[in-house]
């Protein structure tokens, strides 16, 4: 395991926060140099990706004789911030865990792909394995959205941290703008404004009545329910002054089968309604980014090597789970490549303390390395 644990701490110790999410960060530059290095070392070929200057990420591909199935191994470079963390880059070991900003979310999911990628070359296969290590996963996913139009393969392997679990499904997210309109003046004038902020208050109510029904609706039987909330909201100019806008982020949480246009309609019906009762109410609604849920068959070919190997690895079958957290599997499934989500064990993620157990990593990588050599052969 030292050689894991040593690719794993020099992970950890690369400062790869989203400059997306935390404005001036480090993003994935330096840690997509260590790992275009580490895997040239390793005698796998290498091509950056960088659809967005600043933005890369690393393919490494194990080439095999020929004639065989291709599998791609997909995890993430960057973290979220470390607001409120104690060293976060400075990784330590303690009971079995490693501890450090990305040790679960998801470094170790990527040392252990690195790896298996790595063993791969030396293993004689007839197929390819391409490791994607990819940039900006914990906002727009840039990274993998670019790797899914450039790379084909026969079935994936996300190394998401799933707790050594088999993940089949998760939600999707649709983020929506709302806006409504008023009239300036100043605050004394009663008569001459219209508050915008105020007309927003039956819009609000509508949202939370369609959560209501939304958790209402037939379950999915991995991922419960859709849903959807009021992120953000602003509005005004200044104290003394009736606000002329205001302005609602919201976030729609969707599983399979529901649709940009569904969700648009739904919110429509919201202002709608709010309009019929409140003539004065002038409202617009804005679709923005989309990112779809995900479901794969249970067995599908993919999957059924991944369970088989991880019962053989932990001695019982394996859970099959849904996830709630958007994933890149999503990307990889709309551009026809089969996908799972299998990964170490942990706790942590975004938090204040993150760490990985790192007996799990040991096994998930034994596993994608079974995995691989079946499925490549």
């Amino acid at each position: 395991m030292s050689e894991l644990i040593d690719l794993l701490t020099r992970l950890v110790a690369l400062d790869s926060v989203n400059p997306a999410l935390v404005p001036g960060a480090a993003g994935e530059v330096e840690i997509t140099q260590f790992i275009a290095g580490w895997a040239r070392d390793a005698g796998l070929d290498v091509e950056l990706v960088e659809p967005v200057a600043g933005r890369p990420s690393v393919v490494a591909i194990a080439r095999g004789s020929g004639g065989g199935r291709t599998l791609m191994l997909n995890a993430h470079t960057d973290t979220v911030g470390v607001a409120g963390m104690d060293a976060p880059f400075d990784p330590r070991i303690a009971d079995g865990r490693l501890y450090g900003r990305g040790a679960f979310d998801m470094k170790s999911g990527l040392a252990a792909a690195m790896l298996a990628t790595a063993r791969a070359r030396e293993l004689g296969l007839r197929g390819d394995v391409i490791l994607t290590a990819v940039s900006d996963e914990e906002h727009a996913s840039i990274g993998t959205a670019s790797i899914a139009e450039r790379y084909s393969a026969d079935a994936a392997i996300i190394t998401e941290p799933t707790g050594l679990e088999i993940t089949v499904a998760h939600k999707g997210f649709t983020w929506l703008e709302v806006e409504t309109h008023g009239v300036a003046a100043h605050g004394s004038l009663p008569e001459t404004g219209v508050d915008a902020i105020a007309k927003m208050g039956p819009v609000l109510v509508g949202l939370e009545a369609l959560d209501r029904a939304l958790r209402d609706a037939p379950r999915h039987p991995r991922l419960d329910t859709g849903s959807i909330h009021a992120s953000l909201i602003r509005g005004g100019q200044e104290l003394s002054s009736y606000p002329e806008r205001c302005h609602l982020d919201i976030e729609r949480r969707t599983v399979p089968g529901e649709t940009p246009e569904t969700i648009v309609r739904q919110v429509q019906e919201v202002l709608d309604r709010a309009t019929a009762a409140d003539p004065a109410l002038r409202a617009s609604l804005t679709l923005g980014l989309v990112r779809e849920p995900y479901e794969i068959a249970e067995d599908a070919p993919i999957v059924e090597a991944v369970r088989r190997h991880a019962a053989r690895a932990l001695g019982a079958e394996p859970t099959i789970t849904g996830g709630f957290g958007w994933m890149d599997s999503a990307l990889l499934g709309a551009a026809g490549i089969p996908t799972v989500i299998f990964g170490p064990d942990g706790d942590g993620a975004h938090a204040v303390e993150e760490w990985v157990d790192l007996a799990s990593v040991d096994t998930c990588t034994d596993v994608l390395i079974a995995v691989l050599e079946e499925f490549c052969g």
